[in-house]
């Protein structure tokens, strides 16, 4: 029995599949997913529509059972309106803001329009890992915050 043509035109290999993804990789990914949802965000507001993301939440009823419903998340905006009218963006990692140019920890937009683009520039910077040394130091930071708190 022979192989098709087509088969023949494939690259086949002898990999195994990682069953952990490394750190770097998880971070990148949930700033990523961050920045998506900024993303989506800022287009509902342009376009005066409603953006939700449900979740997965366990709730006890009232004869004590537990059982699991949807709810909205809520999603806080990451831009707000600077003294001088100029539309601002921070970007997140957990609870930490994150100083992508040292010293700086907000980028100046011009409208909605503009925020957009820039979020999608900065979520496909974060794909790319250019950010791995800022998203490092806030994940960093944000271990020590539960450390601290679980030594009360």
């Amino acid at each position: 029995m022979g192989t098709s043509n087509v088969l023949k035109s494939l690259k086949f290999v002898n990999v195994a599949r990682s069953l952990a993804m490394p750190p770097v990789q998880q971070r990148r990914n949930k700033l990523s997913n961050q920045l998506w949802q900024q993303v989506q965000l800022a287009k509902s507001q342009l376009e005066h529509t409603q953006f939700v993301i449900k979740r997965r939440v366990t709730v006890k009823d009232i004869e004590g059972n537990y059982k699991s419903i949807e709810r909205p998340k809520r999603i806080k905006p990451w831009w707000f309106m600077a003294q001088d009218g100029t539309l601002c963006l921070s970007i997140f990692y957990g609870s930490k803001r994150l100083e992508l140019v040292p010293g700086k920890t907000s980028i100046a937009t011009k409208n909605l329009t503009d925020l957009i683009k820039t979020l999608e520039i900065l979520k496909t910077e974060v794909e790319a890992g250019s950010f791995d040394g800022v998203i490092e130091s806030a994940s960093g930071a944000l271990k020590m915050n539960f450390r601290l708190g679980a030594c009360k």
